[in-house]
């Protein structure tokens, strides 16, 4: 039996990259998966479809945050998916980059990031509280960035350390409901999102010469953690954050 045997999960941002996987892998364990997307309904449409070939249950949902409603059309459409089970697993995964320095960072684009990677995942754990079972799971996506200066990546830095300090407020307010809330911050992973640099080799070659593991990570390797931290097994961990970058940055490498 699957350790996510009659739960259901939302995860936003699902239908590609990490949060594909993370579906994928609480579909795996036995969840009933709400896939979320927000522009790429084909990328969805494969997410479900490979759910559902492998014996799985999964919907896809629209809604592109950042848009005023969004999170009013994201439980507009859950809710029925639901048919009153309530949510065990909700994973904010959805979010948007940024390569802009200090200098070169608009207020346009500094007001997106905080949208898409702060107010979004705020509101919809705020609407899903009343939806949340007893002994549920809440997992946020940081980034390693928040413990690193990356120069280049300042915007989405601050909205990466915004969402990670969320965790430990929520998780003693719902504690006693049994409802764990952690972060997992990945370093480097091979996404579509990350293809500009991680189909450099000389910028793999940099990232992995500073990473103690000595490779970049994969989705896997992200939703394998989530779905140990949406599991029974994590039942006593919360309000923590997980660095799930392979030992990124720790400090000089020795030579072998």
């Amino acid at each position: 039996m699957g350790t996510l045997n009659g739960r259901t999960a939302l995860v936003t941002g699902g239908s590609r990259g990490i949060g594909r996987a993370v579906a994928l892998r609480l579909a795996a364990d036995g969840a009933f998966v709400a896939v979320h997307y927000g522009s790429d309904a084909d990328a969805a449409k494969r997410t479900v479809a490979d759910i559902e070939r492998a014996g799985g249950r999964a919907v896809a949902i629209r809604a592109r945050f950042g848009e005023d409603d969004a999170v009013d059309r994201l439980f507009e459409a859950l809710i029925p998916e639901l048919d009153g089970r309530g949510l065990d697993v909700l994973v904010n995964n959805a979010g948007i980059a940024s390569a802009s320095p200090a200098a070169a960072l608009t207020p346009g684009e500094f007001d997106r990031l905080m949208k898409v990677n702060v107010a979004a995942p705020f509101f919809v754990i705020q609407r899903a509280l009343p939806l949340l079972n007893d002994g549920g799971r809440i997992v946020n996506m940081g980034s390693v960035a928040s413990r690193m200066a990356v120069a280049v990546q300042i915007g989405y830095t601050v909205t990466k350390a915004a969402l990670e300090a969320l965790a430990p407020t929520l998780a003693n307010e719902l504690g006693r409901r049994g409802i764990t809330v952690n972060t997992v911050a990945p370093g480097a992973v091979r996404t579509d999102m990350t293809a500009g640099y991680t189909g450099i080799p000389e910028a793999v070659a940099a990232l992995e010469s500073v990473t103690a593991l000595g490779r970049l990570g994969e989705p896997e390797d992200v939703a394998d953690v989530v779905g140990f931290l949406a599991g029974p097994d994590a039942r006593h961990v919360t309000g923590q954050t997980l660095d799930v970058s392979g030992g990124t940055w720790l400090g000089p490498i020795s030579p072998s």
